[in-house]
């Protein structure tokens, strides 16, 4: 969205995604997405990927500090993601 709005970035965009099968639909370029109505958002991000655009990797759920925001955490959980920002 930032080069959209006319933001220069230098080098590649990282994405980070929990998302097993959103992972493997846009990381593998042989992946073919089972729904029809995806399929022109994957084949919009593989070619991205392909391109050298953006890099999508795998964020486990164990660190993912947007959890903090859209999920409701035990609150040993929301320390430890709340440590790792926090002083």
């Amino acid at each position: 969205k930032l080069r959209m709005f006319g933001i220069p970035i230098e080098g590649t965009a990282n994405i980070y995604c929990d998302n097993e099968a959103v992972y493997k639909n846009v990381a593998i370029p042989s992946s073919v997405s089972s729904k029809k109505m995806h399929s022109i958002s994957y084949h919009f991000c593989q070619e991205e990927v392909a391109a050298g655009i953006v890099r999508i990797a795998k964020e486990d759920a164990a660190t993912n500090l947007v959890d903090l925001f859209t999920k409701v955490l035990a609150k040993l959980k929301r320390d430890e993601l709340l440590d790792r920002f926090m002083y």
